[in-house]
C-alpha cells in the first residue's frame, strides 16, 4: 500500500487521501460529550502511530468531540509528531452552559480557538473549520473573525462543514469582495448511501476548486458489511444503536447488495469497496475514517489498493444513483441540445458540475 495525496483546495498543501478522524478519541470522563469510542491516550497513540507510519498526514477533530476530550488526547499523543501532521479542528458547537457558548460570534470563535490551541498543545491550527452554518451571526462577522485568526498566525487556512452550496458561495463571494481569507475546503456527508451533495455542493466545489472532505463514508457503519435487510447480528455496532446519518434505507439495501457483489468479484470486503468508490470520485480530496481498533485502520487502508473497474463503478452507481434534482436535469438537457452534430458528447451530468468537453 502506497499512500496517495491530493491538494487541499487552493491552500498549496497536500493531504493524504485518507484523513484520520479523531471523534473516537477521549471523552471517557465526559459522558455528555460528543464522542463514540472514548479511547484513552494509550489507545489513540497506537492508532495515530499506525496512521502516520502508513503515510496519513491529515487528522481531523472538533472542539465538541468528547467535550474537548478528543483535542486533549490528540495533543497528548502528537507531541513531537505535530510537525508531520496537517491538523484540522472545528468551531461552532456548544462548549459551555451560557447562551453565547455556541455559534460563530466573534467572542465564541476567539475563545474556542484559544481553548483548542491549549488542548492540542500547538501554536497553530492548519485547517480551522466552521462546524455548521450559523444563521444568527452575519457571515461577514464570521469571516472577519477567521481572517483575524489567520493574520495572527494562529490559523493557517479556513474551511467549513455541512454548508449548503448557496451558503458556501456567499461566503466565498464576501471573502473575495472584502479581501478576507477564503474558505479552501468543505467537509460534507458523502457516501454511496448519501449522494445528496451531488446536486449542488459538488458542482460548487468543482467550479471553485475547493477541497472536499467526506465524513461518515460508511454511513455510520451501515456499509460496513455487517448490515443487510434483516439488520445486524452485531448488537454493539454503532448503527444498531443510532440511525445516523439518516439515509434512504430501501435504496441503501440495494447499495449493500451491489457492494457485496463487487466485493466478492474483487476478493475484497464491502467496506473497502465503499471507500474505494469514494476515492474514485474526482471531486473528493480526502475520506475521513473514524477508527476504534487497529485492525479497522488496516482494513480501511487496503482500499487504496483497490482500483475499481468500469463495471464495478457502473454497478455501484446504478444501485445508489438518485434522480437528478431540478434544475440540474433541465440544464443537462440544455447542454446536450447545444452540441453540434459530430461533436464528442456523451452527456455531462450537470448536477455533478461536469462540463462539456
Amino acid at each position: 500500500m502506497v499512500m496517495q495525496f491530493a491538494p487541499l483546495g487552493s491552500s498549496g498543501m497536500f493531504v493524504s487521501r485518507f484523513c484520520l478522524g479523531a471523534m473516537t478519541f477521549g471523552g471517557a470522563d465526559n459522558p455528555a460529550g460528543n464522542a463514540i469510542g472514548r479511547l484513552s491516550a494509550t489507545e489513540a497513540d497506537a492508532i495515530v502511530g499506525m496512521a502516520l507510519d502508513a503515510g496519513i498526514n491529515f487528522i481531523d477533530t472538533a472542539d465538541v468531540y468528547g467535550g474537548g476530550g478528543s483535542e486533549t488526547v490528540l495533543g497528548e499523543v502528537l507531541k513531537e509528531r505535530r510537525r508531520d501532521v496537517v491538523l484540522a479542528t472545528k468551531v461552532s458547537g456548544k462548549s459551555g452552559s451560557g447562551p453565547n457558548d455556541i455559534g460563530q460570534s466573534r467572542s465564541h470563535i476567539m475563545e474556542s480557538l484559544e481553548a483548542s490551541l491549549r488542548r492540542l498543545k500547538t501554536d497553530h491550527i492548519d485547517l480551522y473549520q466552521l462546524h455548521n452554518f450559523d444563521p444568527y451571526t452575519p457571515i461577514e462577522v464570521v469571516l472577519r473573525s477567521l481572517d483575524d485568526a489567520v493574520r495572527q498566525g494562529k490559523v493557517r487556512h479556513i474551511g467549513c462543514s455541512n454548508f449548503a452550496a448557496w451558503q458556501l458561495m456567499k461566503a466565498l463571494g464576501i471573502s473575495a469582495r472584502e479581501g478576507l481569507e477564503p474558505i479552501v475546503s468543505i467537509q460534507s456527508f458523502y457516501s454511496l448511501a448519501g449522494r445528496d451533495i451531488e446536486d449542488e455542493v459538488i458542482p460548487a466545489v468543482s467550479d471553485q476548486k475547493l477541497g472536499l472532505l467526506c465524513w461518515s463514508p460508511l454511513a455510520g457503519g451501515l456499509l460496513s458489511g455487517k448490515f443487510d435487510r434483516s439488520g445486524s447480528k452485531d448488537t454493539a455496532a454503532r448503527r444498531a444503536k443510532i440511525s445516523f446519518p439518516p439515509v434512504d434505507e430501501a435504496r441503501t439495501f440495494n447499495v449493500i447488495d451491489a457492494l457485496k457483489a463487487v466485493a466478492e468479484r474483487r476478493e475484497s470486503e464491502p467496506a473497502q469497496v465503499a471507500l474505494a468508490w469514494l476515492l474514485a470520485q474526482s471531486a473528493v480530496t480526502s475520506v475521513i475514517v473514524g477508527i476504534k481498533r487497529l485492525d479497522q485502520l488496516e482494513a480501511n487502508l487496503s482500499a487504496l489498493d483497490l482500483a475499481l473497474e468500469d463495471d464495478d463503478l457502473r454497478q455501484l452507481d446504478e444501485a445508489s444513483q438518485r434522480p437528478a434534482a431540478y434544475p440540474g436535469w433541465i440544464q443537462s438537457y440544455n447542454a446536450a441540445a447545444r452540441v453540434p452534430a459530430g461533436y464528442p458528447f456523451d452527456g455531462p451530468n450537470w448536477a455533478l458540475g461536469e462540463q462539456p468537453r
